[in-house]
């Protein structure tokens, strides 16, 4: 099973890496906006996480489960942002980010995590910040969520308090910022029909289509229809009798739009003119942020899991090989900038600045390096140098990879990491001095 996102997130907000001891205990845990009750044991994970957020964009836990998120915007959070900017009393939730971390804290098996899931979500809700922001409302969003382990994937797809999930028995999916389940959902809340009938959305008599019920109608679909689709697309071709490997999921993670009729010589995946699945923010703010980490998990029936992270947008970065051997990352890994360690609540975080050490900042100072400008005028000329540097170690790693995939100690592939965050990270520093800083 392989398992892919990128993480679209404001631009220059860092996203490090990080490895989650197991916590033990129990206790309560303090979110954003919710105090919950803790469980006795956690299961440690990997996490790659906005800098100030207790939660995740993406992450993989030790039993080899897999979760990830993307924003909805639909009828139930418009109405409550609407409320909120009225100054009228709403509840606060759990964010998408916090529900993934649980998820991999608690679910021993994909189908557990969704279990896990869908009860905090009919028992806490999601409304809050999904950014940093003292704009509430227009900072929340529901949430989508693509599960998985070695053997299932699941999609959870919600609303407020209520839920629908899919079994997947599809050879892939793909989410984006839409609703994906129609009426062919295999589970829901208790009252979802009952809710959305009472409120004038469906008919009673019909199964409920989730999507065509719950998406706000005043969301166009532009955005997210074009990059859902082109995942879609990129997958079906990619897929053959033995999967989509690396190379593929790479080529989805990493795309422009290339070969196709949007692509030619006046684009600039830098200065975009629509969204691509490997998103950069445009000058006037129509594409609001970057990939900010992207993630490609390798979920084996009987080897370990493993992990291929790159920070900032893959086309200007490259993926450095993880497995989920219980020890600590390199801390320029997991080190972000001034705000390192900050959080969990958006409301009240500030900016974070690039500083010395960090690795996502060396490959965040390294996507300005190469755009030159805010004109992105120098990407075209610089993005080759980068990838003529970047795959040639690549495919070093890729081997050094297969060599430990079946047999590989802790130690081995802690050393392996080591190294290509080193190899790496001077890299970029060395690149980003060549081409200098705007």
């Amino acid at each position: 099973m392989l398992f892919g996102k990128n993480s679209d997130r404001p631009a220059r907000e860092s996203q490090p890496l990080r490895w989650l001891t197991r916590r033990r205990g129990g206790g309560r845990v303090k979110l954003a906006y919710v105090e919950i009750d803790d469980i006795p044991e956690t299961i440690p994970h990997l996490g790659s996480s906005p800098y100030w957020c207790w939660g995740h964009e993406i992450g993989v836990n030790a039993e080899g489960v897999a979760v990830g998120n993307e924003a909805l915007f639909t009828r139930d959070v418009a109405a409550t942002a609407a409320a909120d900017r009225a100054g009228r009393e709403v509840s606060l939730g759990i964010l998408g980010m916090e529900l993934v971390r649980l998820g991999l804290e608690r679910g021993r098996s994909a189908r557990e995590a969704v279990s896990v899931m869908t009860e905090l979500v009919e028992r806490y809700g999601q409304y809050g910040a999904g950014t940093v922001s003292r704009d509430r409302p227009a900072a929340a969003y529901d949430n989508s969520y693509l599960i998985a382990d070695a053997t299932e994937v699941w999609v959870l797809e919600t609303t407020g308090r209520r839920w629908v999930t899919k079994h997947v028995r599809d050879p892939f999916w793909a989410l984006s910022n839409e609703p994906t389940l129609g009426d062919d959902w295999d589970s829901c809340s208790a009252d979802l029909s009952e809710y959305a009938s009472a409120n004038g959305w469906a008919d009673p008599a019909v199964r409920l289509d989730f999507a065509s019920t719950f998406l706000d109608p005043a969301v166009p679909l532009q955005v997210s229809h074009l990059r859902l689709q082109r995942a879609r697309q990129l997958l079906s071709d990619a897929a053959t009798d033995d999967g989509v490997g690396f190379a593929e999921a790479r080529g989805v993670l990493s795309d422009h739009y290339e070969g196709t009729f949007l692509d030619g010589p006046k684009f600039n995946p830098a200065r975009p003119d629509f969204h691509t699945l490997c998103m950069h923010a445009h000058p006037s703010g129509f594409t609001w942020g970057n990939t900010a980490a992207s993630m490609i998990a390798v979920l084996p029936t009987t080897a370990r899991p493993s992990v291929w992270w790159a920070a900032a947008t893959p086309c200007t970065s490259i993926y450095i090989p993880v497995a989920l051997t219980g020890t600590p990352l390199p801390t320029a890994l997991s080190t972000a900038g001034t705000q390192n360690g900050t959080g969990p609540h958006p409301e009240q975080a500030h900016a974070d600045l690039s500083t010395a050490g960090s690795y996502w900042w060396s490959f965040q100072n390294l996507l300005e390096a190469v755009a030159g400008d805010a004109d992105g005028s120098r990407y075209h000329e610089r993005q080759p140098q980068v990838r003529a540097r970047f795959d040639e170690l690549q495919q070093q790693w890729l081997k050094q990879v297969d060599d430990l995939a079946t047999g590989g100690t802790d130690r081995q592939w802690r050393q392996l990491t080591e190294h290509c965050v080193a190899e790496a990270q001077a890299a970029a520093d060395e690149l980003v001095r060549e081409f200098g800083v705007y």
